[in-house]
């Protein structure tokens, strides 16, 4: 199946933010005579403990105009704010309250651009949706003859955004384009120059989507208040006591080599852009349910564990490995945010980049928040499968094998992974041609 051929005849939204991504995005549709117009939307109204000014989104609305105007097509606007509320940042709110850190990325494309968005596109005629993602969509016939639509990293390893549309479902996905997927980030800047776009030089958006950058503790006091709590060190030596118990955390390199035969050569072959070793192991361990359970196990430290160095404004501000903030000093190395408790308001720290505590081998993800963009690929109990898993964006892709058990996925990397963190996604790509086939929250 051909998705230019799918396309052909069909109305097309462009989400066009003012940014230059988006803008190439809308560029492209039109020199190849597509029927596009442009949709703003406007997301976000409040600026408490934001670090621009009041009027960004004014200024992003005046741009994509003129980007608009300029390529000749037609421009639409839609305020959405209410929605992105509702379903995004409350759901942050929340998160951080348990003590979670969410990804309001991921949320904002699967329940706003590919969902609101969607529908608001539909009202006004059209049938798709394109953004201005760097990742790549083409389709296959599925057992039954039907589409199966399948999303691929981006082109450019270094802006490979996939990652955020890891929630996406096959009718989400059916209805979305990514224009740009196939080039890098400085063609679409020389296709934007060359075409004399008013985005061309706009820096790249930071921060939480539609919101932008913030002072996240300011931000999060609109609805979570600040209180007072005690500072904990946890030395490296700790780990010794608990290893029996917790497998999973603290494992140097050396020791996962010697149980898998996977080196940590830093010399080994890499994939352009993407930072994954082509010669590692295609073997699976064995664990048995109780083992992979006790990997996957987070420790959640007492404060009689280590010293109390100082207080901070409120536990439920802070992230595992998040370095700044603290303002401890005192140490040879920086330190880093190992674990936080919401119930005793408590945050425990470490000293050092590869602090035991920071270091883990397995995640679990419980059965409800398994979410297969392949769900004709699903995994069932009892099956294991090796794949390419990611737990933040940007980092490199890891092998690891995936284990589907009845109560949810548990994920083994071949090497420990630093900062896995309770609420962020693991992704998962097929090693072959980078199809990301699925994802899931990490519960703890």
């Amino acid at each position: 199946m051909d998705i230019k051929e799918e396309i052909k005849g069909k109305k097309i939204a462009v989400g066009l933010s003012g940014g230059v991504d988006s803008s190439v995005a809308a560029l492209l549709l039109a020199r190849a005579g597509y029927d596009a117009f442009a949709l703003f939307m406007q997301n976000w109204h409040d600026v408490t403990g934001t670090l621009h000014g009041e009027c960004e989104w004014e200024e992003d609305r005046k741009v994509a105009e003129m980007v608009a105007r300029k390529i000749g097509i037609p421009f639409e606007f839609i305020d959405l704010s209410d929605t992105y509320r509702h379903r995004v940042v409350d759901y942050m709110f929340s998160e951080y309250s348990k003590g979670r850190t969410p990804n309001p990325d991921v949320l904002c494309n699967s329940e706003i651009k590919f969902d609101a968005f969607l529908k608001a596109a539909r009202d006004l005629g059209a049938d798709y949706v394109a953004t201005g993602h760097y990742c790549r969509k083409d389709v296959t016939a599925g057992p039954d003859g039907k589409p199966v639509y399948r999303i691929l990293a981006g082109a450019d390893g270094n802006k490979d955004q996939s990652y955020f549309l890891c929630q996406l479902t096959q009718e989400q996905l059916s209805a979305a384009l990514f224009p740009i997927g196939d080039i890098v980030k400085p063609e679409v800047r020389r296709l934007a120059r060359e075409a004399g776009l008013p985005s061309a030089e706009k820096k790249d958006s930071q921060g939480i989507c539609f919101v932008g950058k913030v002072d996240l503790p300011v931000f999060l006091q609109q609805k979570l208040a600040s209180r007072e709590g005690n500072v904990i060190e946890i030395f490296r030596d700790f780990y010794d006591n608990i290893r029996a118990e917790y497998p999973g955390y603290g494992v140097s390199a050396a020791q996962t080599e010697a149980v898998s035969g996977v080196s940590g050569d830093s010399d080994a072959p890499r994939e352009s852009g993407f930072g994954f070793s082509e010669t590692g192991s295609t073997a699976v361990e064995e664990f048995t349910p109780a083992e992979l359970r006790a990997l996957a196990r987070a420790y959640h430290y007492r404060e009689s564990d280590g010293k109390k160095i100082g207080t901070h404004i409120g536990a439920q501000y802070y992230t595992i490995g998040q370095r700044k903030g603290l303002n401890i000093g005192g140490h040879c190395e920086p330190i880093f945010i190992l674990d936080t408790s919401i119930a005793t308001n408590t945050i425990y720290v470490g000293e050092g980049h590869e602090h035991p505590g920071l270091m883990r081998r397995a995640l679990k993800i419980n059965a409800d928040e398994v979410h297969w963009i392949r769900r004709d690929l699903r995994m069932a109990p009892g099956e294991v499968r090796r794949y390419l898993v990611r737990v933040r964006y940007r980092q490199p892709l890891q092998q690891a094998a995936l284990h589907c058990l009845d109560d949810g996925m548990y994920i083994v990397f071949d090497q420990p992974q630093r900062g896995i963190t309770p609420g962020q996604f693991a992704v998962w790509y097929a090693p072959e041609d980078l199809e990301m086939l699925g994802s899931g929250v990490i519960s703890e």
